[in-house]
């Protein structure tokens, strides 16, 4: 009880003064309709911000959940884009390859088939994952990614960024994790294409800067002017199409025949928080194709 008294002693001051204000604006609001319209706009305005402030705090709190759902939505777009650039260029070649009337009209027939199993099983699958821990310093650099073999994710999947950029590819997998190695290691390779025409070249990183890769082997007709885009082509890994990056200048070798080009990175790995992993259903057939008897034969001889 003794507790209880020194207590309200120690706060009957504030208390009083408390009561004192409140007295003071209740008498204050009743004395004028201006008064009143005062106090209701200052009320509102402090609702209204009270109200802004708890609005922003759920906004926050479901980034993480919308910024999911987006990536999702961009795969699946990935994905679908994919399968319809693989359907044109096979109506394309069907179209190209056929040199009669007979077989025009055989084509005709067969092509909507043929297209409408592109779409409905298509050779890349998507699916998203988030980045757990990155490297960007060392000689070769990797992704830890939460995604492992229980989600379907396997070896040598493509890993490109929300922006749909190169970022690497997964070498190990397990059941619940992923590593990807990156674009930023000695050891990666890629082929990447000059957009806009059919000159190719090797990508690969220097370890000079972890913004630039170089491409080597290009061709000394391929003009490669700063600004040009640099995108996938005839990779094992990466669908074509895949932005590498731009240009930022190039150098002819000492026999005049190729250029050496370095080119600025599209995707900013050192920021990633979510990616896309890329699976090119069709690797395996070719893996098998190249390993064997026949294909090794050619090459011993």
């Amino acid at each position: 009880m003794y507790k209880l008294i020194e207590f309200i002693r120690s706060i009957y001051v504030v208390v009083l003064f408390i009561a004192i204000e409140a007295i003071a604006i209740g008498h204050y609001a009743r004395s004028t309709h201006y008064a009143r319209a005062r106090l209701l706009a200052k009320a509102t305005q402090v609702v209204g911000a009270g109200h802004d402030a708890l609005a922003g705090i759920r906004r926050y709190f479901r980034l993480e959940r919308e910024n999911r759902d987006l990536l999702e939505y961009t795969a699946r777009l990935q994905e679908r884009l994919s399968a319809y650039e693989t359907a044109d260029k096979t109506l394309f070649e069907i179209t190209a390859e056929a040199p009669t009337t007979d077989s025009l009209a055989t084509d005709a027939t067969e092509t909507p088939d043929a297209i409408q199993r592109i779409l409905n099983d298509p050779q890349y699958r998507t699916l998203t994952a988030a980045v757990i821990s990155s490297t960007i310093s060392k000689p070769e650099n990797f992704f830890v990614l939460n995604r492992g073999t229980r989600d379907g994710v396997k070896r040598e999947m493509a890993v490109i960024s929300a922006s749909g950029a190169i970022v690497g590819y997964v070498v190990h997998c397990t059941k619940g994790y992923s590593i990807a190695l990156s674009v930023l290691s000695s050891s990666f390779r890629t082929s990447g294409m000059l957009s806009g025409s059919t000159y190719r070249g090797s990508i690969y990183w220097d370890g000079a800067d972890p913004h630039t890769v170089l491409m080597g082997d290009l061709s000394k007709y391929a003009d490669p002017q700063p600004g040009r885009e640099i995108e996938t082509n005839g990779s094992l890994f990466f669908p074509d199409g895949v932005k590498i990056g731009r240009i930022l200048d190039a150098q002819l070798d000492e026999t005049g025949t190729t250029y050496t080009v370095r080119v600025e990175l599209d995707a900013r790995l050192s920021g990633l928080s979510h990616v896309i992993l890329v699976e090119n259903r069709d690797l395996d057939e070719i893996h098998s194709l190249m390993q064997s008897d026949s294909i090794g034969h050619y090459i011993q001889h």
